[in-house]
């Protein structure tokens, strides 16, 4: 596909500012790399000054930035131009499309239902009882246990495993590796022998519409009832979340996070890089943890927190300047102690 500026910048319904060539434009690129028939974006101030250099004919940016427009290169103004670059990768990127087809190799209990105009992959294991809707995609490799329900339009990446009587809603995308439903990690030790009884793990995962899952990561069933991740979730890669979790809608967890069992996760939350939960307690709605915190105990909504163990984050920044000059502080101490000695 190929499109003018113009026609670009009424898709993004942004401002085009700047007297750039209005020949086709045929793709999206990064800054440094893009050609005159390509447009470029800039989300992140850190890569301002790279907009001199660029040969892109227009440049994704917000609307008060000053950097554009230069000779050649115009300005696409958007209110929001992270979800504007997003859109217009839309625009000139489509993933493959798979023909609905059944594999030969695939194996397929016949008590279980496929949808309509759905594809199954190569070695595919569609397990008893399993209902898969309509325009749905299972690569190859897939296992679907027993009992499993999956809805319209989903789509699980090759070596993705759902394990029994899971339910998957509509528009739910897994990534490779990904196992949803796995046992988790109950045992009861016999105190007189010292060994571990496995407890049962007889609940299921309940995965709602339009959640992301990406690669490697693995959300465990409930011991008993349900765990829940809500509408819009989105899940990075190796992310562990244990057993009897509940993730509110628009939920962010990015990779590495570890959740232990039966913590609950508000709406429209965030959770960085490597941060630790301890299990049974509340991270509220419109919460921010910060990248390698630890949580210990419950959060109120509309917190942003820090460190291990976690507190307020500008208490936490304020702490970590201090810390930095502890050395420092240790010596005039010791040297105020010496003083007084004498």
């Amino acid at each position: 596909m190929s499109y003018t500026l113009p026609q670009i910048a009424e898709i993004l319904d942004a401002i085009l500012d700047g007297n750039a060539a209005h020949g086709p434009v045929t793709g999206i690129n990064t800054m440094k790399s893009a050609g005159p028939g390509e447009i470029s974006f800039l989300t992140n101030a850190k890569y301002s000054n790279e907009v001199k250099e660029t040969q892109a004919c227009a440049v994704i940016c917000s609307e008060k930035f000053a950097g554009l427009p230069k000779e050649g290169t115009a300005a696409l103004r958007c209110k929001d131009p992270h979800m504007a670059y997003a859109k217009a990768l839309e625009l000139f990127y489509q993933p493959p499309k798979y023909v609905p087809i059944i594999h030969p190799t695939a194996s397929i209990h016949p008590t279980s239902h496929i949808g309509s105009n759905a594809h199954i992959g190569p070695y595919a294991v569609i397990g008893p009882n399993v209902r898969i809707g309509d325009n749905s995609v299972i690569l190859a490799h897939v296992a679907i246990y027993e009992g499993v329900t999956i809805g319209n339009d989903s789509f699980a990446h090759a070596h993705a495993v759902v394990r029994e009587n899971c339910r998957i809603g509509d528009r739910v995308v897994i990534q490779n590796g990904v196992i949803l439903g796995g046992d988790g990690f109950g045992f009861a030790q016999d105190k007189a022998t010292k060994r571990w009884h496995k407890i049962p793990q007889t609940g299921i995962l309940v995965i709602g519409d339009d959640v992301e899952i990406q690669s490697n990561t693995c959300i465990d069933r409930a011991a008993l009832g349900e765990a829940h991740i809500d509408r819009g979730v989105k899940i990075d890669n190796l992310v562990q979340v244990g057993h009897g979790c509940n993730i509110g809608e628009n939920t962010l967890l990015v990779s590495q996070v570890g959740l232990a069992g039966s913590t609950e996760i508000g709406k429209n939350s965030i959770l960085a890089g490597q941060v630790g939960v301890v299990g049974h307690l509340r991270i509220g709605d419109n919460v921010v943890v910060t990248a390698q915190s630890g949580i210990p105990g419950d959060v109120p909504d509309g917190s942003i927190v820090s460190g291990s163990p976690a507190f307020e984050n500008k208490q936490w920044l304020r702490t970590i300047a201090v810390f930095q000059k502890l050395p420092e502080l240790a010596k005039k101490i010791r040297a105020l102690g010496n003083t007084e000695k004498k």
